[in-house]
Parts: C-alpha cells; sequence; structure tokens
C-alpha cells in the first residue's frame, strides 16, 4: 500500500470518480501493526478500490478535518466526498473490514 506524502497528493486522490480508501495511522500504534498483517489479501480482493495509508499525526489538520479520532481508521472518497469511515474501533478483524469495504458496492 503506497503511502501519501503530501497534502496535494491527498486532495488529488480524492477527488477521482473511484473509490480511494485511506487508512490513517502511526508508527507507534499497535492495533495499526495489527491490520497491517491482514489487510494486504483485502486489498487483492477489492481491484476496484485504490487503497493508500497515511499518518495521521504527520497529517493531523488533515486527520482533524476528516474526523478521525482513533487509529487506525479507514475512510473511503469518491469524487471529492468522504463517502464513509470506519472507525479503529470497528477495524480489528479482517471479517470487520471486509464488511465494511463490500457494503460499498
Amino acid at each position: 500500500m503506497d503511502r501519501v506524502q503530501t497534502k496535494e497528493q491527498f486532495e488529488e486522490l480524492v477527488e477521482r470518480d473511484k473509490y480511494t480508501v485511506i487508512k490513517f495511522d502511526t508508527t507507534w500504534c499497535p492495533d495499526c501493526k495489527n491490520l497491517d498483517r491482514f489487510i494486504g489479501d483485502i486489498v487483492e480482493e477489492h481491484g476496484d478500490k485504490d487503497f493508500y495509508a497515511m499518518d495521521a499525526e504527520e497529517f493531523q489538520p488533515l486527520a482533524e478535518a476528516n474526523e478521525v479520532r482513533g487509529i487506525p481508521s479507514l475512510l473511503v472518497y469518491r469524487n471529492g466526498e468522504k463517502i464513509a469511515h470506519l472507525h479503529s474501533k470497528f477495524a480489528k478483524t479482517p471479517g470487520q473490514v471486509r464488511e465494511y469495504l463490500n457494503s460499498l458496492e
């Protein structure tokens, strides 16, 4: 999963006419590391979506503007609009993440 490097890159990604999933995380977060153990298989199952990760502390103003209150959080954007938000407490198992992403279709 590629990482968002700039605010401008984030803005370009969320404007696309395609589901773009952004995982907000941090380097020190144990739940983020747990999610990383299984997210690869889920990314492969969802070829119709683009997945990126970004550091919620490095991009704190963007995280706050998008109501990221826990990490990891998976936010889905399309055409410049946030259309779904999976908060950290619901992103602990592969089943929870799959159900969330499948609900978009």
